[in-house]
Formats: C-alpha cells, structure tokens, sequence
C-alpha cells in the first residue's frame, strides 16, 4: 500500500522516539495500532456490505431471468393448447360430417384388419356398423 522499506521505517521510529520520549512512545503507538485496526474493521465492512449488494444484484438478475424463462414457456404452453384445440375440433368437424356422410366415411375396414389383432378388429367391426 504505501511500499516502505526497512530502512525507511527505521528513520520514522527514530525520529517517533525522539519527539515523543520513551515514556509516550508505546501509548502512542498503541492508540495507532488501535486506529488502524479500526480502520482496518470499518474498511472490511464496507467490503463486505459492497460484496453482499453485488451478489443481491446477481440474485435479482438471475431471478428476473428465470421469471422471464418461465413466462416464455408459459406462452408456449398456451399456445400448444390453443392449436391441439383448434386441431381437436377440426378432426371432431370431420368426423361429425362422415358420420352424417357415407360417401366421407371411406371404404370399409376388413373384419380382421391389423393382422388378427382383436382390438383392432373391434374398431373395423365398429367403424363398419356405422357405415
């Protein structure tokens, strides 16, 4: 921080023992040394409450991420329901309308379609009694 050399500190402890005697130098020098341990505490604090604000940013910025993911999402969901409705309702129109129409319905199913499947077969058997 202030790049003293030894000797430099030498010169400056000297020079304190002569000005201030022997008898003032150690109150003198631990009053300092309390000044600067509370320089030192109050330095570490505004560190630490800068550290903390950085992170309560990062925390919103990641939150605000989130929400707006979710709300992406959320849209996309909303419009996935939207088109399997429109579809659903476009294959319930149609097959309203075979129904009413024979001509519509198509041909009819063999009795033992899908290779004697019997589930298969009962929706052929079904799909031709409607016919």
């Amino acid at each position: 921080m202030f790049d003293l050399a030894f000797s430099e500190l030498l010169v400056i402890a000297i020079v304190a023992l002569i000005v201030l005697g022997p008898e003032r130098l150690p109150k003198v020098g631990r009053f300092a040394g309390l000044w600067i341990r509370r320089a030192r505490a109050q330095w570490q604090s505004v560190k630490s409450e800068f550290e903390t604000e950085l992170a309560d940013d990062e925390l919103k910025r990641s939150l605000r991420k989130a929400r707006d993911d979710l709300a992406s999402a959320r849209d996309g969901v909303v419009q996935g329901r939207a088109e399997m409705q429109r579809e659903f309702a476009e294959i319930a129109s149609f097959a309203r309308a075979a129904d009413e129409s024979p001509a519509l319905a198509g041909p009819a199913l063999p009795e033992r379609a899908g290779g004697g499947d019997p589930a298969i077969a009962d929706v052929a058997s079904e799909h031709n009694a409607r016919r």
